[in-house]
């Protein structure tokens, strides 16, 4: 045996037998080094400290003000308010009321000018987008102009907007009546039907850059391949937007369209700032109402329950949103 392992040794070619032996990696010893037991629970007890006080108490304090009779009779002493069950709900639920159909129409009202606000805050940030998309000069101060509205305080942008609303010595009457002469006389904006306009256009104007901002995002990682294999398949500017610009896009659509409705749908800066605590009938959102029912009217149990309906409306609405875009994307897959 020692014989013939001595033969094939003088088998091998000599460089392989001047080889060193390849040396073995030191295995990693596993460090059982542990922190204590309460440290994971202490690292994360501030932010959930801070999310109890400042989401979950109000929230959960709204609910149970909403089931208790709380007026200006009894905020004195509010802790100790009577129980009023869902009578609260009942009256805001009453279409045949008045505070029933007020909240209704003021339901109505706030969806249709939600729709138009974020329909036109999505369709002029998609042409900015896609304007921005192709490299020109100038391009990236267009890039910063078109932030400006989104980077500019609410309260400045709204105090600017009514002054330029204004009915005697406004920009936008003396642009239409004194340069353009499209209109006879100047008209009162912030007052009866017109005020629901000048709320969608003041609303439209600061929403729109955010819709430019992550379409813009989405817009830049589209590989530049797929337009050139529609260009080669002869699809025009148009038919290469369908096929290949929306479907790339729509993950980033679905969720700049949801945060945008509720952002929309809750919208209480601007129509605040324009009309005080009295807007007129036509640019009275949900949040006005509410607000004007809590704090105008003093009655805080029928203000809760509207804004718990107004949560659960909202909750509802982004669940069925959310189904319907992931039963999309499965069927598209």
């Amino acid at each position: 045996m020692t014989d013939l392992v001595r033969s094939r040794d003088r088998e091998r070619p000599a460089q392989d037998q001047d080889r060193p032996p390849t040396p073995r990696r030191p295995r990693r010893r596993r460090s059982g080094v542990r922190g204590p037991w309460w440290l994971p629970y202490a690292l994360i007890a501030p932010a959930v400290v801070l999310e109890l006080l400042i989401h979950i108490g109000p929230m959960a304090l709204g609910v149970w003000i909403s089931f208790v009779r709380l007026t200006q009779l009894t905020i004195r002493n509010w802790t100790s308010a009577p129980f009023d069950g869902f009578h609260n709900y009942a009256v805001g639920l009453d279409p045949s009321g008045p505070i029933g159909s007020a909240l209704l129409s003021s339901v109505v009202r706030t969806t249709f000018f939600t729709l138009l606000v974020v329909g036109g805050a999505w369709v002029v940030g998609m042409l900015a987008a896609v304007l921005l998309t192709s490299s020109f000069r100038g391009r990236a101060v267009l890039r910063t102009l078109f932030l400006v509205p989104y980077a500019l305080p609410v309260y400045v942008v709204t105090i600017g907007w009514a002054f330029m609303f204004n009915q005697r010595d406004g920009a936008v009457n003396a642009l239409l009546v004194d340069d353009l002469h499209l209109l006879s006389d100047k008209p009162f904006w912030l007052l009866g039907g017109r005020a629901f306009w000048v709320v969608v256009v003041v609303a439209m104007w600061r929403l729109w850059p955010f819709a430019f901002l992550m379409l813009l995002a989405a817009l830049q990682n589209i590989p530049d391949d797929l337009y050139e294999a529609a260009a080669l398949d002869g699809a025009g500017p148009w038919r290469a937007f369908r096929s290949v610009t929306l479907p790339m896009v729509r993950p980033a659509n679905a969720v700049v369209l949801l945060v945008m409705g509720l952002w929309t749908f809750n919208e209480f800066n601007v129509p605040y700032l324009l009309f005080g605590n009295s807007p007129p009938d036509s640019a009275r959102l949900l949040s006005m109402h509410i607000y004007v029912n809590s704090f105008v009217d003093w009655n805080f149990g029928l203000g809760a329950a509207m804004s718990v309906l107004l949560l659960l409306l909202l909750l509802v609405a982004s669940v069925f949103y959310l189904r319907l875009v992931l039963r999309g994307g499965e069927q598209r897959a």
